[in-house]
């Protein structure tokens, strides 16, 4: 699955290094494409009608990818992108989850907890607006500080004129900026589900891998003004399965990626920051683990949480083999020699680039040192439930709003405040049980890495055990109570002084030491690698200017590449898998899990079409954050649905290969075979197939409302 967590790379700024682009290589922004390689290898001319439209129908869901596929609001993305909703829409009496969801008509839909779905309407180029800030006897903390000031003031400034979100983007180091504005929908309801035994197929063994037998997709619709939104920009869905060789492009939205960190920042991740990460998830995937054996409703509660960790597991220990792998470190240190070996050669680089990798080699011996304490404190894995997530932007909600907008905290400068409010008010539950257990032992865990006599540790456990403090802070909250979040929100700091709500109060002592060790990190790592970052980035771009895009920014970028088969240990790996497969595999393993199949999908299989294409790949550049990207083929139309990538996928990362490596798409044939066949739902298919062809329209302007 490629949704996972994006932090990791959190303070590694991106630094180019400029490696020649191989094969179908990389993740272009829309105002940026690669017209030219597309036109040389494909003989296809990327039109900037077919780019618009394939712009304004993408869908940036939460942090990962969805896309318009009907002129009446309905969005698809993968059933892990959208599970978190799912999850939050089920009972004990209906679970989703389990059994799968479809609403037969419009009334039926299901309307979403704290949705925030978004269109990116125009990009700007602020690149000089930004720089001008910046003078040359900065300091890196006089840098950063004058990158966010004026960054918090170009976000405000559009979002006040055009009503949209705006999000300064940072590309290349430093090298551009980009004002990305969007189009935020926040009424999204819940069409269809299938069950989660067959969007995940094979389970957590069968995780990125391949072959594979997934239907991970699930549908939703955006509402606006408590109907169905009219979608002008929405895709056509192909009814032609694509065949060996056929060029296909996604549209999502990676993560991150780091094919532009320099050598140092690669050996952290190595060192120190991958370890430190597995171990943290395999103590969270173990414990959840013995949470759902107390019973079928623990399961159930857990069972979102669960795959999103054993996803990142499995992600992070595939990135992990990558650094490992001598040759390809080899490649990435030889690719930076030559780059600093070809500044040499030009005094006037050389001048201006300096000691910077140097400076951000140092930088990552700070990081190192301090990584414990901001990990718990600043970070906030030290007190992992809902409630003190709660309690802390409230309480830093009440202090940075009487602060100047560019002074504040990035998450609560005025563009994002509305986000934060949706999320503060979300009506999403939380189960005390898991939250009492997932809290003890982060709380354990801190104590055991930072020691029993830290502040914190003293401050919050005192000659109390974990488990003790647990049950103590999250009985005694009322933060599960929506209206209690209203009435601090609205009393603002004379309402959080009075509470005497324990994770209030936590919250509130815990606060000084977390900004404290923020602040260091922001000013010895983040600002020094910031402005050095920008140095080199200065001094590639008078080199090589953006024939090589940037490293991932979770934001929307177009990738191609065509499908492909491909050899593992000598046996070749077909390109797509069928319905026909899926059955003889649940067969094999004597239809127990995880290869278990539905009971609707055994009733019904004689009326599939087994050798419907199920699955494919292709070498389509893609990342974790591209789940739920639409596929589409030269016409703009739907064929598939990306929602994972092969082991081998991996390490790209940091370094592109597309020999074996694979992005893995569920076929648009199978999703209207399933529809139709398995879940009787040929309303939503005439719907999805009722789309008219993609460019009969000329797209409106950039940033048109």
């Amino acid at each position: 699955m490629r949704k996972i967590y994006i932090g990791l790379l959190t303070g590694l700024f991106t630094v180019l290094l400029i490696p020649i682009l191989s094969a179908d290589e990389g993740m272009w922004t829309f105002n940026n494409p690669p017209v030219a390689p597309l036109k040389d290898k494909y003989q296809f001319s990327l039109t900037e009608s077919w780019l618009a439209h394939l712009r304004l129908a993408a869908v940036r869901f939460g942090g990962s990818s969805a896309s318009f596929v009907s002129a009446d609001g309905l969005v698809m993305t993968n059933h892990h992108v959208g599970s978190r909703a799912i999850q939050d829409l089920s009972t004990k009496e209906h679970d989703y989850m389990k059994n799968g969801f479809y609403a037969k008509t419009r009334a039926e839909e299901l309307k979403c907890p704290n949705m925030d779905l978004r269109v990116l309407v125009e990009i700007e180029d602020v690149t000089l607006v930004v720089t001008d800030a910046f003078k040359s006897d900065m300091s890196g903390s006089q840098l950063a500080e004058a990158e966010r000031a004026v960054t918090a003031t170009l976000e405000k400034g559009c979002s006040t004129k055009t009503g949209l979100t705006c999000q300064v983007v940072k590309l290349y180091a430093g090298g551009l900026f980009h004002l990305y504005k969007y189009k935020r929908y926040t009424d999204v309801r819940l069409v269809f589900a299938p069950e989660f035994d067959i969007a995940f197929f094979g389970g957590d063994q069968d995780n990125f891998t391949y072959p594979r037998f997934d239907l991970d997709v699930s549908f939703f619709r955006v509402y606006e003004n408590d109907a169905p939104l009219r979608s002008e920009y929405y895709l056509a869905w192909s009814k032609t399965p694509v065949k060996e060789g056929d060029l296909v492009f996604i549209a999502g939205q990676p993560g991150s990626t780091g094919r532009l960190l320099t050598y140092a920042q690669l050996e952290y991740l190595r060192d120190h920051s991958y370890p430190r990460a597995l171990e943290n998830y395999k103590r969270r995937q173990s414990l959840l683990h013995r949470f759902g054996q107390r019973g079928a409703e623990q399961k159930r509660i857990a069972q979102q949480s669960l795959f999103s960790i054993e996803n990142s597991l499995k992600a992070t220990t595939g990135y992990q083999a990558g650094l490992m792998n001598k040759n390809s470190m080899a490649k990435k240190e030889a690719e930076e020699k030559a780059l600093r070996a070809e500044i040499v050669k030009r005094p006037d680089l050389q001048k201006e680039v300096g000691g910077a990798w140097e400076a951000i080699a140092q930088a990552q011996a700070v990081t190192r040192a301090i990584s414990k304490p901001y990990g718990f404190l600043s970070i906030g894995s030290g007190f992992s439930t809902a409630y003190f997530s709660l309690a802390r932007r409230l309480v830093r909600l009440a202090d940075e709003s009487k602060k100047p907008n560019e002074k504040r905290l990035p998450e609560y400068r005025e563009s994002n405040l509305p986000v934060m409010m949706r999320s503060l008010l979300s009506t999403a539950p939380i189960y005390d049980e898991m939250e009492i257990v997932t809290l003890a032992d982060s709380l354990a865990h801190m104590k055991e890495e930072l020691g029993a006599e830290h502040e914190a540790v003293r401050l919050a456990l005192g000659d109390r055990s974990p488990e003790v403090v647990a049950k103590e802070l999250i009985s005694g909250s009322t933060l599960k109570e929506v209206s209690v979040r209203q009435a601090l929100i609205d009393g603002g700091s004379e309402a959080i002084e009075k509470s005497t709500d324990p994770m209030i109060r936590l919250a509130k002592q815990v606060d000084p030491m977390a900004r404290a060790v923020y602040a260091r990190h922001e000013q010895e790592v983040r600002s020094v690698e910031t402005k050095n970052g920008a140095l080199i980035a200065k001094a590639i771009f008078k080199l090589r200017g953006t024939s090589v895009p940037p490293d991932a920014t979770n934001t929307l970028r177009l990738s191609y590449g065509v499908v492909k088969s491909y050899t593992e240990n000598g046996q070749i790996i077909p390109f797509h898998t069928s319905f026909r497969g899926l059955y003889a595999l649940s067969g094999k393993h004597g239809d127990q899990p995880p290869y278990q199949l539905p009971r609707r999908f055994v009733a019904r299989k004689a009326s599939v079409k087994l050798d419907t294409p199920l699955n494919f790949v292709s070498t389509t550049d893609s990342i974790g954050g591209n789940s739920g990207s639409p596929a589409v083929n030269r016409q703009g139309e739907v064929v598939g649905l990306l929602f994972d990538g092969n082991i081998q996928s991996l390490p790209n990362r940091f370094l592109y290969s597309d020999e074996v490596a694979r992005s893995v798409m569920v076929s648009g044939s199978a999703i209207t075979e399933a529809l139709t066949s398995i879940y009787e739902a040929q309303p939503l298919v005439d719907e999805l197939l009722a789309s008219p062809p993609v460019f009969s329209r000329s797209p409106r302007p950039q940033g048109a409302e």
